[in-house]
């Protein structure tokens, strides 16, 4: 409920909003972020922080992580955000379409993988969910997941689209090869529900058993089990040698070309990646910092034990990201 009220504020709001594309407008105490779902319990907190330490409103829009660049793409004549959050690699494809502009935050130089344009400031993993009550005996593997039992009841938010979805992609194409990923879901198009757009809408549809399994994020699905009493449980799906595997999705931040409260944005960037922010990360989102000086501990750590983590070159997985979907779709005849 929290974050239909935040985007719903939002989106009445920023229909209004002026400004001037580079500063904030006199009088105006916003900061308006274009946001990916899974962060709105711990935004809550840091918004009502942010106000009470500088006198700015934080206003959010939630969305799936292609929506989010989509959107400001769609606004790129008139910009409506400040900040932008995305997984990868939408947030690469918001660079490459010139929607960040240069700024690093304070306490960057502590964070790897920042860039002048943006930076991670909540590390997160990909892995998939399952009902417990209801998928028994509980997938483990890639495969299980052919099995006829879950025929109409698995889902996956859609590579392109979602990054979640995207992530599932590349962790098959990692395991299996291009050509065996493609195989692969062409076979699992046999149980899955359809296209979905938002990793964060298949959470209650897996708690409530409407489907068995979904992809997730293991940050956003920590949360929900936390915070909306979820009824599913983590995994990582292991290959064919039993090896389970899985790499980072950080929510990464930047600075929106033209924002309309670019000083207000460069504020809260710098706030998100302040040390005592950093240091709610595990307790409060259940994510990981990305601050060195901050220990990556939590259920976070004791989840990937055992499990092999790997890291994309990004930069190329933008380069043949529209390739490999359109490949995606063609397999699983959409």
């Amino acid at each position: 409920m929290l974050r239909k009220v935040l985007a719903v504020g939002l989106l009445m709001l920023t229909a209004a909003c002026g400004g001037t594309a580079g500063g904030s407008a006199e009088g105006d105490q916003t900061v308006t972020v274009y946001t990916v779902d899974g962060l709105a319990n711990w935004y809550a907190k840091r918004a009502e922080e942010f106000k009470a330490k500088t006198g700015i409103t934080v206003q959010l829009v939630e969305s799936g992580s292609g929506e989010v660049v989509t959107r400001a793409e769609r606004e790129k004549a008139n910009p409506r955000a400040d900040v932008l959050v995305t997984l990868p690699p939408f947030i690469q494809r918001a660079d490459k379409a010139g929607l960040l502009a240069d700024y690093a935050p304070a306490g960057a130089d502590k964070v790897a993988d920042h860039t002048a344009k943006y930076t991670p400031v909540v590390n997160n993993y990909l892995n998939f969910i399952y009902n417990p009550k209801l998928a028994q005996p509980a997938p483990a593997s890639w495969q299980d997941l052919l099995d006829p039992r879950f025929e109409g009841k698995l889902q996956y938010s859609t590579p392109g689209q979602a990054g979640d979805g995207t992530a599932v992609l590349l962790q098959l194409k990692h395991v299996m090869g291009d050509q065996g990923a493609l195989d692969y879901l062409a076979r699992l198009e046999a149980n899955n529900v359809g296209p979905s757009s938002s990793t964060g809408k298949l959470q209650p549809k897996v708690s409530k058993g409407e489907i068995l399994v979904a992809n997730g994020d293991l940050q956003m699905n920590l949360a929900s089990i936390r915070d909306d009493k979820s009824e599913f449980e983590v995994f990582f799906p292991a290959d064919d040698q039993g090896v389970r595997s899985t790499f980072a999705i950080p929510y990464y931040a930047g600075l929106a070309t033209g924002a309309p409260h670019a000083d207000n944005g460069r504020k809260f960037l710098d706030f998100l990646l302040s040390a005592d922010v950093q240091k709610t990360i595990a307790t409060d989102a259940l994510g990981q910092a990305t601050r060195s000086d901050v220990p990556a501990e939590g259920a976070i750590s004791e989840l990937l034990e055992g499990v092999r983590v790997w890291q994309p070159d990004w930069t190329a997985v933008v380069a043949t990201l529209d390739a490999d979907v359109a490949a995606y779709t063609k397999a699983v005849g959409r």
